[in-house]
């Protein structure tokens, strides 16, 4: 194994090697299916501020996806950043323009779709049991406790919207960016083949993608709501719903809506339906997520 301080090449770390643009590209390319190119980029700032800017301009096709061995300056919501070691993870994004069939009201349940998406691919090949926190985060179970190993963010762009996952998979425990973060490998996964992850999940969102659009959208007319429900770890357990403008909402997470909207029963009897916000849940596995 090369010494953490030696100079960085594509093959200084053979556990991780790069991703075989052809090989992914003969997999997940076909004439009839969703995904229409796929690049694969050695380093870039942020997959979804590239994607971003070439719809921008007019010259993306749907089903375009680009993967990056290293993100620099990955974006989680609020801003937030998200980095990882070379080739330790999945840094993608997918560019998907759901036109006059979804109603744009509807567009909200991308980033949702995005998750059961993402956890069945990876439930189905790296053998992890991945849980969805409201609204955009992945976890899994290290040592007894929640870990976010994951993340959504999705973007408009153009006549579309950008879907830019981020995930942890060969991550080692010296290397987490935070105590409450998590790696497929730290959870026990049984692959940890970055190109059969990727294929996974793209093949998962492209089964969820097709079925939500060819319902117009309609999350429970497709399965979704109900998908996203019954693998939401926020859902039945007391939580602090951290709201713009510095408020906040305490309250029991008793169900995703038809808009994707986390509802709240909150102390006074009401139930209040959450659009967007940070949650933090309040009480669960010792020691976890937060």
């Amino acid at each position: 194994m090369t010494p953490p301080d030696a100079p960085h090449n594509r093959w200084s770390d053979l556990d991780r090697p790069p991703l075989n643009a052809a090989a992914l590209r003969r997999g997940l390319l076909r004439p009839d299916g969703l995904w229409s190119s796929l690049d694969i980029v050695e380093a870039t700032g942020s997959t979804n501020s590239d994607l971003a800017a070439r719809a921008a301009s007019g010259r993306l096709a749907e089903g375009a996806v680009l993967v990056a061995e290293e993100q620099t300056a990955g974006r989680g919501r609020l801003d937030r950043n998200w980095t990882a070691p070379p080739r330790s993870g999945i840094f993608l994004s997918v560019y998907l323009t759901p036109g006059g069939g979804v109603p744009a009201e509807r567009w909200g349940w991308l980033p949702l779709l995005a998750g059961v998406a993402t956890a069945t691919g990876l439930a189905q090949s790296a053998g992890v049991d991945m849980a969805l926190k409201w609204p955009n985060d992945l976890l899994v179970t290290v040592h007894g406790s929640e870990r976010k190993t994951g993340g959504i963010l999705a973007e408009r762009a153009g006549d579309g919207v950008v879907v830019g996952i981020g995930l942890n998979v060969s991550l080692r425990a010296a290397e987490l960016p935070a105590p409450h973060a998590g790696s497929l490998a730290l959870a026990g996964a049984s692959s940890t083949d970055r190109e059969t992850l990727l294929r996974a999940v793209l093949r998962s969102l492209e089964q969820w993608y097709g079925r939500w659009r060819d319902a117009g959208g309609d999350a429970a007319g497709s399965g979704l709501q109900a998908a996203y429900a019954a693998g939401c770890a926020t859902l039945d357990r007391p939580v602090r719903a951290e709201l713009p403008g510095d408020r906040s909402v305490v309250g029991e997470a008793v169900a995703i809506d038809g808009d994707g909207r986390l509802v709240l029963a909150t102390g006074d009897g009401l139930r209040q339906p959450v659009s967007a916000g940070d949650i933090v849940h309040l009480r669960g596995v010792e020691g976890g997520l937060t």
